[in-house]
């Protein structure tokens, strides 16, 4: 191949749409934005400001509560474990960890941490290292003759939450 034979696929590049350029064009006179009105106007507040009624986001009452220092944890499930192994991306005999399991590409970033969840059935015998996991994951694992060891960062965040709060 040489460098004056490449080109784009066919369509995968447009031309601009150019507007304003005469009734013959197609795009002349109102460039596309149809007649009159405020949406053929910049500065188009529709849907926002109300003509100095309240709008209606603050009439409306508030509820709940978004904790923004909660952790996110990468979910991963026991049957996608079991299937990285059985592709060989993932060797049960190695210790796994949140690098092992972005390197099999079984989650693309280890965010806060990994969770270990039971959905699916895990044959293979592994010794896992997760932030988190379910009860039902944890028993999965150890029936089928591993170890689930949890990060002391996440027991400690753990019993901090579960600690009565003391005034000293």
């Amino acid at each position: 191949m040489k460098l004056n034979q490449l080109a784009d696929n066919a369509g995968a590049r447009q031309p601009r749409k150019r507007r304003g350029r005469g009734t013959g064009s197609g795009l002349g006179k109102t460039s596309g934005h149809g007649q009159k009105g405020q949406n053929s106007r910049s500065g188009v507040a529709l849907g926002g400001f109300e003509g100095g009624q309240m709008p209606l986001d603050r009439r409306l009452p508030k509820r709940g509560f978004k904790n923004l220092f909660r952790k996110h944890f990468a979910e991963v499930n026991l049957a996608r474990l079991q299937a990285a192994i059985d592709a060989g991306k993932l060797n049960p005999k190695a210790p796994i960890d949140a690098a092992a399991l972005v390197g099999a590409g079984v989650i693309r970033r280890p965010l806060d941490g990994v969770r270990l969840l039971a959905k699916g059935e895990l044959k293979a015998k592994i010794d896992i290292t997760v932030a988190g996991a379910s009860r039902a994951a944890a028993a999965a694992v150890e029936s089928a003759g591993g170890r689930v060891s949890v990060t002391a960062a996440a027991k400690e965040a753990d019993k901090a939450a579960a600690a009565p709060a003391t005034d000293s």
